[in-house]
């Protein structure tokens, strides 16, 4: 039987992306790359027992949506336009270059506009009525991406993936396939999600969520924190002008189906979504200059990934979690933190975006090269970068980016 056809490789022409680290790409950078996890801040409000929740929140005032799309206007949406606000002029080019028919738009994303919703029956049980203005609409955890299609006016494909952690990687995958199938000539891919109580205090219920900053890798580790971000790239078949020439390489999909909040505990559909993605891509594992790792904190997915890495990678391998610094951005979190190794593999210098922890090493796990603040690429090494991501149900996602 022979061997899938391998997809041609597609490029990242544009980013554009907002978080707790910052609300520009330079800004977001030079925190990322320096280790500053100062946008973390402990709010009341988000826990449904009271008291204080560490998360990673957007500060700043955010585009308003327009009044012909009123009924879409949440928070989540808005933080699509402040990313989206970032590449608008690259957009509008790639439109006026293939018209509205051949532009595509794939999102991930988990929550939606649920804040809104909460808002809404907080209003219902005090007043006996829901506020005049709210609309479903806006909640529906489909509409993320028709509602971007709608404001730009493209006719293209128009779909919103959602599947919990891996939500907007897949919304990379897809993107991907739409151009190799000929079917887009230019998709908006990306993801986007908005802090909540429900899932602040669902996660919270879980045991999930750690009282401090999150601490991946370590003996001490307690469990996630929760973030907000939105993160779009523009995707075409041709490289960009400005010879920024990183593309998606690879990828890598697996569904071990272990449990349903639970990973398999040896990582062995985090193992072959990486083989997948090596594959896929033409590579081996030590051309592979950094490893953005899930690194959600909690017990399980730490340990499990840890053993999958070292099954894969050479122990020497650099590799980071970002999530102390943004909270963990569940549907956003996949196109995030591709955004990161991104902004890695442009860097000038060569960062990468460093391992902020307690340097307690678990002993019961395999050990990795963390990298540290101030650590860099091998000079000697083509820029290549990998970005995992896995979700409950044993959904698992690895993308490969980097120079062609």
């Amino acid at each position: 039987m022979s061997e899938p056809k391998r997809l041609p490789p597609v490029y990242l022409t544009a980013l554009g992306l907002v978080n707790a680290l910052g609300n520009t790409r330079d800004e977001v950078r030079e925190r990322l790359l320096a280790g500053d996890g100062s946008g973390m801040a402990r709010e009341t409000g988000w826990l449904a027992t009271g008291g204080e929740a560490l998360v990673g929140k957007v500060h700043g005032d955010l585009p308003r949506v327009p009044e012909r799309l009123a009924r879409y206007d949440c928070r989540n949406n808005r933080l699509l336009l402040a990313a989206l606000a970032q590449i608008e002029e690259t957009v509008a080019e790639a439109i006026g270059r293939h018209g509205r028919a051949r532009v595509g738009v794939v999102l991930g994303t988990s929550t939606s506009g649920i804040a809104e919703g909460e808002a809404a029956i907080a209003a219902l049980d005090r007043d006996g009525a829901m506020p005049g203005d709210f609309d479903y609409a806006c909640q529906e955890i489909g509409t993320a991406a028709p509602f971007l299609a709608r404001y730009l006016g493209l006719l293209g494909p128009a779909y919103t993936v959602s599947t919990a952690c891996t939500s907007s990687a897949k919304a990379l995958v897809s993107a991907r396939l739409l151009l190799a199938a000929g079917v887009c000539d230019a998709v908006i891919a990306g993801g986007v999600d908005s802090l909540c109580r429900l899932t602040v205090s669902g996660f919270t219920a879980l045991e999930s969520v750690s009282p401090e900053r999150c601490n991946p890798m370590s003996a001490n580790r307690r469990g996630i924190n929760l973030g907000e971000a939105a993160a779009l790239f523009l995707m075409t078949r041709e490289a960009p002008a400005d010879g920024t020439a990183i593309a998606l390489l690879g990828h890598g999909e697996s569904s071990d189906a272990h449990h349903i909040s639970a990973p398999h505990p040896e990582g062995v559909g985090a193992e072959q979504a990486m083989r997948a993605a090596l594959h896929d891509a033409g590579l081996k594992p030590d051309d592979i200059a950094y490893v953005n790792l899930h690194g959600t904190a909690t017990p399980k997915n730490d340990e499990m990934e840890s053993r999958a890495m070292r099954r894969v990678f050479p122990a020497d391998t650099p590799a980071s979690s970002t999530k102390p610094l943004t909270g963990h951005t569940l549907g956003a979190a996949g196109a995030t933190e591709m955004a990161f190794c991104w902004l890695a593999l442009t860097d000038d210098n060569a960062r990468l975006p460093p391992h902020i922890w307690d340097g307690v090493a678990d002993p019961a796990l395999p050990p990795l090269n963390l990298a540290q603040t101030g650590a860099r690429m091998q000079s000697d090494k083509r820029r290549v970068a990998m970005s995992n991501g896995y979700a409950f149900g044993g959904s698992n996602v690895s993308l490969i980016i980097g120079e062609r």
